[in-house]
């Protein structure tokens, strides 16, 4: 057999053996009151219809994957400027019912106050849950979200992707919350505060809290450029 009748057993092959179907899901979570919460889509339609999932969508033949993962979140929060971050692949043969489909999982997180959600044309409902208390949700989007969680306590204790999920200004004890909610520790709060002031990531401002029946305590921001280098450095911070 010549080179070009095997080049043409070889596409057929391909044609009938190869997967085509890819999608993107991804796990968007946010903070209310220092409560780590989840965004859930219910479905309008198809075998899903009225089941809680994960969002996403397929992705266009002329977009590369992290572009349809950007498109899909602005499609949903109307807004960009993300903190989004690919997970992996899950491709197991039966996650999907009616065909083989593989997904690339991503994870983002938002400011929930920054944000008016509003369902896509393929869901009836969109609704915010608290990660402890999701409901039973479609295909392995469990397994998905399992996975987002455990990235994104690894991710705190490397970089402060946190900041991504609190207010613009906010105090150092909401930013310990924060990180006690995600890493599921109770932490010391003198140590908590020595070691993050100690990073100069933290810009004092000359503010305080206001409408609190404690006594008020003083706003942070965070400084924009020591964000960045330690996102890109990385950082070992241990509790």
């Amino acid at each position: 057999m010549n080179k070009k009748a095997i080049d043409s057993v070889t596409i057929r092959e391909m044609d009938s053996n190869t997967v085509e179907a890819v999608t993107i899901d991804c796990t968007i979570f946010g903070l209310n009151e220092g409560v780590l919460e989840v965004l859930l889509v219910q479905h309008a339609e198809g075998i899903s219809k009225g089941k809680w999932g994960l969002p996403g969508g397929w992705i266009r033949k002329d977009e590369s994957i992290d572009a349809a993962a950007y498109r899909l979140l602005r499609d949903l929060t109307g807004l960009e400027n993300i903190y989004l971050e690919q997970l992996r692949a899950f491709g197991d043969p039966a996650r999907f019912p009616l065909s083989r489909v593989i997904t690339i999982g991503y994870y983002a997180l938002i400011k929930k106050q920054d944000y008016r959600l509003k369902p896509g044309f393929t869901a009836s409902a969109v609704k915010w849950y608290k990660v402890k208390q999701v409901p039973e949700l479609i295909y392995d989007h469990t397994r998905i979200l399992e996975v987002s969680l455990k990235r994104l306590k690894r991710r705190v204790r490397q970089a402060p992707v946190g900041f991504n999920l609190l207010p613009e200004k906010f105090t150092l004890l909401q930013l310990m919350h924060l990180y006690e909610e995600i890493l599921e520790v109770e932490m010391d709060k003198p140590n908590f505060r020595r070691k993050f002031l100690k990073m100069k990531l933290l810009v004092p401002l000359n503010e305080k809290e206001t409408d609190v029946s404690h006594r008020a305590a003083q706003l942070y921001r965070f400084d924009p450029k020591i964000y960045e280098q330690l996102t890109e450095k990385g950082f070992n911070f241990e509790f």
